[in-house]
């Protein structure tokens, strides 16, 4: 259950926006100012911050900023204001903002776009796992593992090998191949890539990678092994 911060100083506007996020199974907490938001940030731990631009004592946007330069930099922001002009839009995405929802607004808004940026944090917070068989990689933190076993990589061989796991069970040609792990400009001889995949062969096993003649390599699908 996420919980949201809802930082806003209408207090009848706030009520209502909590009734309404409890209804869908949000966990909520209000703050009527920018320093009684910046407070709470430790003590509540939420997942997500509503933020009115106009607020007492510091502005939305002051406490974005804040909450930028610090240590809950990565919290996702939608700023909420009564403001229509597209300097405010402009100014909130540029200091940091995930989303802007302009007031008044329908809930079914509200919470399509609240939804829509809790489905992005969590995505990219999850680490990037990608197996086949014995083959585990955590693409964000460049490890690879065999079973049990951790297996050390060249930058090269980590591309190579992420770009076979991400596309088990199709033909990739050495031109593709090139272009993803090389790049488009990078000048290799095509039996280069025969080379490194020899590579990934004697780290994985012979039958990790098979070639098919005339037309490139395929790693085939296998039952992931877990634990």
């Amino acid at each position: 259950m996420a919980k949201i911060l809802i930082v806003e100083d209408d207090k009848e506007l706030s009520h209502i926006v909590q009734l309404e996020l409890e209804h869908e199974g949000f966990a909520t907490a209000t703050a009527f100012d920018g320093r009684e938001a910046l407070d709470m940030l430790a003590q509540e731990a939420p997942d997500l911050m509503l933020l009115d631009v106009m607020l007492p004592r510091l502005s939305g946007l002051e406490v974005l900023r804040k909450i930028r330069g610090g240590l809950q930099a990565e919290l996702p922001v939608i700023l909420v204001t009564a403001r229509g002009e597209t300097v405010d839009k402009v100014d909130g995405l540029n200091s940091g903002a995930d989303d802007y929802i302009a007031k008044p607004f329908k809930i079914e808004e509200l919470l399509a776009r609240m939804n829509a940026v809790l489905r992005r944090t969590e995505r990219a917070a999850r680490p990037q796992v990608l197996r086949n068989g014995s083959i585990e990689m955590v693409a964000d933190e460049m490890k690879v593992t065999d079973g049990t076993k951790a297996v050390e990589l060249s930058r090269n061989e980590f591309l190579l090998l992420k770009y076979f796991l991400e596309n088990k069970g199709k033909i990739l040609g050495r031109d593709d191949i090139i272009r993803t792990v090389w790049g488009e400009d990078y000048y290799i001889e095509e039996n280069s890539v025969d080379v490194y995949v020899r590579h990934l062969r004697t780290k994985f096993g012979a039958e990790s990678i098979k070639t098919v003649r005339g037309m490139g390599y395929i790693m085939q699908v296998e039952a992931d092994v877990q634990g």
